[in-house]
Order: structure tokens, then sequence, then C-alpha cells
């Protein structure tokens, strides 16, 4: 096969896909909400710019099979060109139930982020809040594999989950609270029963 100029064998064009998860976005940028941006701005950042170009247009095309998410871990199916799809695997940590409850005591003590979530929004100042605490919302790297043959990494195929994940993300920001451990309805029981304020004075008897 001949070499291709990003360093890879040219391949055959993907198999075609019937129903498989496509992006809404038909062009230029994916993510519309200012959490999927950050998201997309960190992964631009840091990967290979022709890889990325290629994973919007799988995205796109709706190459991406399936893509499941659950606490620091994001698992998908890519179809290529080859018959069976690629297994996509994407880690970032997790935090405890520790961790976990001291964003939570910060979150309570700001009545206008709790507010917000409640409210099924997510505020941007939320960021400062787990930066504060050396727990970063947003990851700064990802463990990321394919089990395509190409050595760039990512790939187009984990480049096509990416840029869907961050979609998903418009949709649904408490994904990404999911993906760093934490799921709606249990952060959302929390933040209806905020824990008090240890120094704050105890009530009059």
């Amino acid at each position: 096969m001949p070499m291709g100029k990003d360093g890879w064998f040219e391949a055959a064009a993907p198999i075609r896909v019937e129903g498989g998860l496509r992006a809404r976005s038909k062009r230029g940028t994916i993510g519309e909400q200012w959490w999927s941006r950050r998201f997309i701005d960190i992964l631009e950042s840091v990967c290979d710019p022709g890889r990325l170009s290629r994973g919007r247009a799988y995205a796109r095309k709706g190459q991406v099979l399936e893509i499941g998410l659950a606490p620091g871990t994001v698992r998908a199916k890519v179809q290529g060109s080859r018959p069976e799809p690629y297994q996509i695997t994407i880690t970032i940590p997790a935090y405890d139930d520790a961790a976990w409850t001291r964003i939570e005591q910060e979150l309570s003590a700001r009545a206008l982020y709790r507010a917000k979530l409640l409210a099924g929004e997510m505020p941007p100042e939320i960021v400062d809040v787990f930066d504060t605490l050396g727990l970063p919302l947003f990851p700064t790297s990802l463990d990321m594999t394919c089990t395509c043959p190409d050595w760039s990494h990512p790939c187009k195929h984990l480049s096509a989950v990416l840029y869907l994940l961050a979609e998903s993300f418009d949709d649904d920001p408490f994904q990404i609270l999911l993906w760093r451990g934490r799921p709606r309805p249990t952060l959302l029981a929390s933040l209806h029963t905020p824990t008090s304020d240890p120094q704050s004075p105890p009530p009059p008897p």
C-alpha cells in the first residue's frame, strides 16, 4: 500500500454505516456551550490537527456506532475500513466519595452555583471551585486507546468519539460531572440537603 502523507498507509474508505451516531454540526467547529467548547479547546491544543479534521469527518458521516460513558471511562465502537469495528477506550481519573464530599460542600456554600446546578445549569465559575480544591473539572490529558493500526495519537477514530462526546456535553453538562465520578441524581440530592458550615455558630437553643 502507498504511504500516506500523514506517515501511515493509505486506507480504503470506511465502510458506510446505517444508523450511526452523527454530529449535528455540518461544518466549522463542534460544540456550542461554554463547557463543551472548553473541552474541545483542550483537545485542539494537544492533538494533531490532521487527525482531528479526519475525526470531525468521521463524526459527521455517522461512523461512530455507540458511545457509553461511566465514571472515569468512555467506551465506544467506530466503523473504519475493516469489517470489525474498532474498540475505543478513553479514561480520566474519577474522583472518589471523599473528594466529591469536599466539592459538594464548596458548591453548597455558594448559593448561586447551587441554585443553577439544581436548575440544570452549569455556571462557568464552577471551574474555579474545582481548581481551588486541586480537583480539575476538565482533564488536561486523556488516556486513550483504539484497536486500529494507526500509530498516531489520537487517531481519527478516537477524534470522532471525542467530538461526539463534546456534543453530548452540549446536551447534558452533567455528563462531565458523571465522567469525574458523580451521577446527576447523587449530586443533586446532596445539593438539596447541603451540609452545614462547620465554622458557623450553632443555632440558639
